[in-house]
């Protein structure tokens, strides 16, 4: 019965894949088919030209996904734009999805075969009638089947995208628990199936990472989602050995070690789709843990102005990616989007015309037209010797992953200064920060100040679901009491703000997908000169805000007006400017200490013109000299540390010019004068202390000597020749 049961499973296990596979073809083959339909749509009715088609089809090489992504990331079209032209195509409205997110009992209605079969969502329904949207409004078949079920009601067609229907199609996904107990059940290959359905649904919630954590009676099963770990499913713990091992298997590692940390990656096929993963595993006490980070094979819709930049910070960026040569860093802690940041930047600056060469660990995202090392350790391919080699490479564009060291650093900051555009991530709490720690790292100065364009700080927040937003009206005290530090942005007596409700598309979270917050300073003339100097962080910042820098608070608080965010997800992200930080700069603020301030000043002035000239004068040089103390102990630093490193400079010239003399002297000396010479060199080099060399050799001869006396008694001495070592040879007397 077992044998039986098994040629059944294995059986069914086939039919399966080879369904999984003649699907994932008609897919491809739906995709091509679109991409012919979007030339009528799109260049006919001109939303765009020819050209820009062709460039599409030639980028896409047959893929739907890439076709769009181009067309979005050269700002030619949008999802809104698109879905209402194919709608006017097909003659019917346009459903938007993601505005108007059907309800799970309003797509539960239509059994979930039919719906995945004939690719439909229930959209809308009235007592009279109902609104079924489909990327394929018009076929015959699937009209029929869908006026049979709602019977006697009148049903109307809409179209809606095709990523948007799949997304809605996830709704009939069960639990993961409900599948695990399924698949146990069936007992066939537990833990690979275990592994597809958790790895498949961490690609429906879009999850960056997923961790497998053994506890004593189960193995907990989390994704982290817009930065925020959840709990997803549980497996019972007598389950978890083969997991790991068959992890170990896939990503190549040894099976048979269980006590030492390993990593490897391994690839992920569904249907038409592949997802790379990086795999690393850990021994804890209660078993190995897994953690997989989940990487897109390509990056779709990333533009400067999907990023979430302001307007004023877009121009900063577009500005400096526009210079021929210099350095721009991206700082923030891992998984703050850096590397999303410099790829934006590098699909902007793709172009048949432009070398762009990456080294990267791992390479994240593979983009076509980009040349993309991967570092690697074992092979003695690291970040610096990568380095070397793609500046032979004759690059007009170079990113390197990451600057970890201080020769990574030299390298990077040469490149830069040699012609090159070079862009890099580096970990640092903030933009200002940045510049000391290099600094540390012993890059000179005078090279940082030379290459370096542009610092960007970035952080990632939460933005709130648009399927269940909702806004909010928050009085004042009320902001003062829960946001103290947020209240003096808001000058309303009941400010407006938003939030979500929660819903089953974000997972009754309130919150679906990430926007960056940025903080930049640009690196102008006088941060140049500042560079110079070997500033702190303060005075980096401190000059930055009088030019207009923002902090990453500030930025927040525009995104949290414009209703992208909230003020808890802010405060869990950035920390607040102190009142200081605010008087040099930066947005206007509600502050009474201020004006209280600026009052006090005013009388004081009104009472030194009432003061005789002589008080009057008194009373400034004991103002000024108050207000100067500090700046007076800042610049007797700065001149002790001047004049120490002038007299070393001097103590090093005053040795090189002697080294030069001396060698001018050794070329000057005459072959004529050879003897004198030879004397003169002796009687310097020649200690008066007895040498040692002659000394050993002297009692090795003895010692020689005495044992040749013995044995032949007539043979001379060489005592007398061993003597005359230690003596200064006698030229007159030859």
């Amino acid at each position: 019965m077992s044998k039986e049961k098994e040629k059944k499973d294995s059986a069914e296990t086939i039919e399966n894949k080879e369904a999984q596979e003649e699907e994932g073809a008609s897919k491809i083959k739906a995709g091509k088919d679109r991409i012919k339909l979007y030339e009528k749509v799109l260049v006919e009715g001109g939303y765009i030209s020819q050209e820009d088609y062709q460039e599409a089809i030639d980028y896409a090489e047959g893929d739907e996904d890439k076709f769009l992504d181009f067309l979005y990331s050269k700002q030619l079209t949008n999802n809104d734009l698109l879905g209402q032209a194919m709608a006017e195509y097909y003659g019917v409205q346009y459903a938007d999805l993601n505005s108007h997110m059907p309800s799970a009992e309003q797509v539960a209605k239509i059994p979930e075969k039919i719906a995945k079969k004939h690719r439909t969502v229930l959209f809308s329904e009235n007592k009279d009638s109902v609104t079924v949207a489909s990327d394929k409004p018009i076929d015959e078949e699937m009209r029929q089947v869908m006026e049979q079920g709602f019977s006697p009601m009148e049903v109307k067609f809409a179209y809606s995208l095709t990523e948007d229907i799949d997304e809605v199609l996830m709704e009939y996904r069960k639990p993961l628990n409900t599948r695990f107990a399924k698949i146990i059940e069936e007992e066939n290959k537990i833990a690979p199936e275990i592994i597809e359905e958790i790895i498949a649904d961490s690609l429906v919630f879009r999850a960056s990472d997923i961790h497998f954590e053994p506890r004593k009676k189960t193995v907990l099963v989390r994704f982290r989602v817009d930065g925020v770990l959840r709990e997803a499913g549980k497996i019972p713990r007598k389950y978890h050995d083969n997991i790991v091992n068959r992890v170990k298997v896939q990503a190549k590692l040894r099976i048979d070690d269980h006590f030492s940390a390993q990593d490897g990656s391994m690839r992920f096929k569904q249907e038409d789709k592949e997802t790379d993963l990086r795999i690393s595993i850990v021994p804890t006490l209660n078993g190995e843990k897994i953690v997989m980070r989940v990487l897109a094979e390509y990056v779709k819709g990333f533009d400067l102005g999907a990023l979430g930049l302001s307007e004023e910070h877009r121009k900063i960026f577009e500005k400096s990616s526009k210079k021929p040569f210099g350095m721009i860093l991206v700082t923030g802690p891992t998984g703050s989007g850096k590397t999303t940041t410099l790829y934006a930047l590098l699909r902007k600056l793709n172009k048949p015309e432009v070398n762009i060469m990456t080294i990267e660990d791992p390479v994240e995202y593979q983009i076509t037209g980009i040349n993309q090392i991967q570092a690697n350790s074992k092979t003695n391919l690291t970040f610096s010797q990568g380095l070397r080699s793609i500046v032979r490479q004759d690059p007009d564009v170079i990113l390197v992953g990451e600057i970890r060291d201080k020769e990574t650093a030299e390298i990077a900051v040469n490149a830069a200064l040699t012609g090159h555009l070079l862009f890099s991530t580096f970990h640092a709490n903030d933009s200002a920060t940045a510049i000391p720690r290099l600094l540390d790292m012993n890059v000179e100065p005078f090279l940082l100040s030379s290459t370096l364009e542009m610092v960007v700080a970035q952080r990632l927040v939460r933005k709130i679901c648009e399927s269940c937003k909702a806004s909010v009206s928050v009085s004042k005290d009320e902001l003062e009491k829960n946001y103290p530090q947020a209240s003096p942005f808001f000058a309303e007596e009941k400010a407006a703000l938003y939030k979500g409700k929660g819903c089953d598309r974000c997972n009754h979270s309130g919150f679906k997908g990430r926007s960056a917050i940025f903080e930049i300073i640009e690196v102008t003339d006088e941060m140049q000169d500042l560079i110079l100097d070997n500033p702190s962080t303060n005075e980096i910042w401190k000059l930055a805000r009088k030019q207009g820098a923002k902090s990453l608070y500030e930025d927040g608080i525009e995104k949290v007006k414009s209703g992208i965010t909230t003020l808890a997800e802010l405060e869990r992200i950035a920390e607040a400017p102190s009142e200081e930080e605010l008087e040099v700069s930066g947005p206007k603020v509600n502050t009474q200490k201020k004006e209280k301030q600026f009052s006090a000043s005013e009388k004081a002035d009104k009472e030194m013109k009432e003061l005789p000239e002589k008080e009057k004068e008194t009373s400034e040089k004991q103002i000024k000299g108050e207000s100067f103390e500090g700046e007076k102990e800042k610049n007797e630093e700065k001149d002790k540390k001047t004049e120490e490193k002038t007299e070393s400079q001097n103590k090093k010239k005053d040795y090189l010019s002697k080294l030069k003399n001396m060698k001018e002297e050794k070329r000057e000396e005459k072959p004529g004068k050879a003897k004198k010479t030879a004397n003169k060199q002796i009687e310097v080099k020649v200690p008066k202390k007895e040498d040692p060399i002659a000394t050993t050799l002297k009692e090795e001869w003895e010692r020689k000597e005495s044992n040749s006396e013995k044995s032949n008694p007539e043979k001379p001495s060489k005592k007398v020749q061993v003597k005359n070592l230690n003596k200064e040879p006698d030229y007159d007397k030859k």
